[in-house]
Order: structure tokens, then sequence, then C-alpha cells
């Protein structure tokens, strides 16, 4: 007898999927990270539900907003990434919490990735800057 596994599928998302994304963007306002995105991706990807992307201004913010980020989805929504790439250089962090992938990039990497224009076509949903008017 052949054994077979299925693929898994994401038909019914998670109910704390936004608090997690809003405690994402939450801890990187809080270490001041520039320009927070917050992309919903889950109509035109199949990668995650959410994309949010943030800039730090020097390799060491990057890393302290990706630290602060670990730590505060930890304590609040009590998960920890699946994979987390780049710490070391430190020049542009991905954190993969399953539905929701963050990009945190020094401003030269943003720009030249450019995530924005690449899914341009995903709905962008207020950051914690927007909401307060900045």
């Amino acid at each position: 007898m052949i054994e077979t596994t299925e693929t898994p599928t994401r038909t019914t998302p998670d109910p704390n999927l936004d608090k997690l994304v809003q405690t994402i963007a939450n801890a990187a306002d809080d270490r001041k990270a520039g320009d927070i995105t917050i992309l919903k991706v889950a109509d035109i990807s199949y990668l995650a539900d959410y994309f949010i992307i943030v800039t730090g201004y020097s390799t060491t913010q990057v890393r302290a907003i990706a630290d602060s980020i670990e730590a505060a989805v930890e304590l609040e929504c009590d998960r920890v990434p699946r994979r987390v790439e780049g710490k070391a250089e430190g020049s542009w962090i991905l954190q993969d919490f399953g539905d929701a992938i963050v990009h945190i990039f020094l401003p030269k990497e943003r720009e030249f990735y450019n995530l924005e224009a690449f899914w341009g076509h995903a709905e962008r949903l207020p950051s914690p800057t927007d909401r307060r008017g900045e």
C-alpha cells in the first residue's frame, strides 16, 4: 500500500492573523522603523497572506527591529518565526511567520528590491504611522 500525503491548503484563515500583523507592525514602529508597509497578498500569492515591509537605517537598527518583532510576537501571539534569514548581515532580514512574512531592509536594499512595486496590485493596509497621521 502506498501512502500519500496531502499538501496543506489555506482554506480557513488563522483567526489571530490580524493580531499577528498588527503586533509585527507595532513592534517595528516601537523601534522607529521607517515606511512601514502592510500588504495583503492572500489573493495573489500562495507564499503568505501578508507581507510587512519596513526600513531600518543601520544594520544595528535592522537587527533591533527584528529582535523586537520576534519578542513581541512570542509574547503577544505565542508564536516564533518558522525561519529567519539575513540576521548576520543585517541589510535585509526576512522573518517567516507562516501567514505573515516580514522584510526589514536598509534603505538601499529596499529601493533595489522594490517589493512594493513587485506586489503593487496587493491591497495596502494602514500602518501604525498611518493611523497616527504621520
